[in-house]
């Protein structure tokens, strides 16, 4: 599938559109992530039948990298070119869907959206400030690769194998390949932007939501606590409870991609 561009803050952001004409929906991916590992929604039947978006990040995919890094390589900016993206595409109306840091920059982007549909994240963990990773996380080695400027071989394959279920046989090329192209920055400016004021209190926006919520979790998931999830105060919660997807670890959608857009299904139609 080939990408289109727009232009946000000088910025060339690609993006990638299924051929549905459906309810809208646009996927924001992860941490030295692209567009690409959303292919299992856009290439098959739900992307047929609704109108999916998936947007590469600044420094990600073939998106430019970041002219002031200090600026766009945040949770904030993110969300803006989320927002604006949302905006020039005509979908402030969709369902927002966020996977890991794609499910922070959601909700970052979530008062800018009053029009949203809904919002859909997994492999994120809403966090308060001061963050309280020790609970949000599992203990997992990997987890210091999200934040290094450059990554040996060995830390790429290990932060790949920890987004997918324990003991994954082969990585998927589009993640090596996802990983190597990223712009290293973007993982500084990630870590940067835990301070205070760097981003919006997430458990504190879940709390406050009106607009429907899903939270997805692999039932093998290696990086988020799923009882930091269920603890959580949601009081839109969809179905009242988290989504657990058996046999999927981090990278849900991917490992489990029928279950995934079934309940994706679902959730647009309020089912």
């Amino acid at each position: 599938m080939s990408t289109k561009t727009i232009q946000i803050n000088s910025l060339n952001i690609a993006y990638r559109e299924s051929a549905g004409t459906g309810p809208a929906v646009l996927l924001v991916h992860g941490n030295s992530a692209s567009s690409r590992v959303f292919q299992p929604q856009l290439e098959g039947n739900l992307g047929n039948q609704y109108r999916l978006v998936a947007i590469d990040l600044p420094g990600h995919g073939e998106s430019s990298d970041a002219i002031d890094p200090a600026t766009s390589y945040t949770l904030p900016g993110y969300a803006e070119v989320v927002v604006a993206a949302a905006k020039q595409l005509g979908l402030e109306q969709a369902v927002f869907v966020g996977w890991s840091l794609g499910g922070h920059i959601v909700i970052e982007a979530m008062p800018q959206l009053p029009q949203a549909a809904g919002f859909m994240i997994y492999g994120t963990p809403p966090l308060a400030f001061p963050p309280d990773m020790a609970q949000a996380f599992l203990p997992n080695p990997a987890m210091a690769a999200a934040f290094q400027p450059s990554l040996s071989e060995a830390e790429a394959d290990g932060f790949s194998l920890a987004c997918f279920k324990p003991n994954m046989s082969e990585i998927p090329a589009v993640f090596r390949e996802d990983i190597r192209r990223t712009d290293g920055r973007a993982r500084i400016g990630l870590a940067a932007s835990i301070r205070p004021e760097g981003y919006l209190d997430e458990v504190i926006a879940v709390a406050q939501m009106t607009a429907p919520l899903a939270i997805v979790h692999g039932e093998q998931e290696q990086l988020v606590s799923l009882a930091y999830l269920q603890a959580l105060n949601a009081p839109t919660l969809w179905r009242g409870t988290v989504q657990v997807i058996a046999d999927a670890g981090h990278a849900t959608n991917w490992e489990q991609p029928e279950q995934f857009n079934a309940l994706l299904e679902a959730f647009i139609n309020r089912q």
